[in-house]
């Protein structure tokens, strides 16, 4: 039976419940993570919790947790469950309480769940790549903090489901921001332009990866905003996310990026990826 993480305790799925005045159902009042495995280890597990923990406090949500805490809970999850190679979900909401929207006074126990999934890596889509469509970016202007607020995210990634894309590439007022559940890159003249990490876009895990990769091949990487005419004007284009990896973009909006070919700085930044899953999975 699949075993469900709730507040730290694990119990199987027909048992996992959580309040009907849960402030994550009533107002999306918390934050979430999702952590990969690759051959029964967690890859960049402490940037993920590191990331959690900031969100945590960008809400004023005070959390008992620490980043070895929320690892060893996320390992023992993973090792119920019988899962090598797929993903942890983890999310935290403010706890239930009376539905009023301001905080709860005094403060109630925030709620703790987690669930794991097993899947393979994309490889064919690594490969070969993927088609993405662009749209406006509707969502809050805090989009740093991982919070559950997603139905902007949603609608984008539905809006790109009916094109047959796998993304939707958000832009505010002509600037490309960010994926659904992605970051967004323009590699011209070998140089990668990406938006900066600021409150417009979520600073992905995978991301910092590919900055760091960058910083090891002497790759430019150029944190500037830029227009959707200089993405579909790009040499390359790439999203990357924790599930998705490092994702070549063959297609925007219907038109050819590269003549529809996986450019070599992307491959270069795949190869640098598999690299740093040998030596930041623990």
């Amino acid at each position: 039976m699949t075993k469900i993480l709730v507040n730290d305790v694990l119990v199987e799925e027909q048992d996992a419940k959580v309040a009907y005045n849960d402030r994550g159902y009533n107002f999306g009042d918390g934050i979430y993570e999702y952590v990969r495995l690759y051959d029964n280890k967690l890859f960049t597990a402490k940037e993920h919790f590191e990331r959690l923990l900031r969100s945590a406090q960008e809400i004023g949500l005070d959390i008992d947790y620490t980043v070895e805490s929320l690892t060893e809970l996320v390992r023992k999850l993973a090792e119920a469950n019988g899962v090598t190679d797929g993903g942890v979900y983890m999310q935290i909401t403010r706890g239930a309480a009376p539905r009023d929207h301001a905080f709860p006074t005094p403060p109630v126990a925030p709620v703790l769940t987690a669930f794991t999934k097993s899947y393979e890596r994309p490889y064919e889509e690594l490969k070969n790549g993927v088609s993405v469509v662009t749209t406006d970016d509707v969502r809050w202007l805090r989009c740093d903090i991982k919070s559950l607020n997603l139905l902007g995210n949603v609608l984008a990634k539905e809006y790109a489901t009916k094109y047959n894309a796998e993304e939707a590439v958000q832009h505010r007022d002509g600037i490309v921001t960010e994926g659904a559940s992605s970051n967004v890159y323009a590699i011209k003249d070998g140089v990668v332009h990406t938006h900066p990490a600021n409150n417009l876009i979520l600073n992905g895990i995978t991301r910092r990866v590919i900055q760091w990769i960058c910083d090891d091949e002497n790759i430019t990487f150029n944190e500037e905003p830029f227009t959707v005419e200089f993405l579909k004007a790009a040499d390359e284009v790439i999203i990357s996310s924790t599930s998705a990896e490092v994702m070549p973009v063959v297609t925007i909006d219907g038109e050819p990026v590269n003549g529809g070919q996986v450019g070599p700085i992307t491959r270069q930044l795949q190869e640098g990826f598999e690299r740093y899953i040998a030596s930041h999975s623990h």
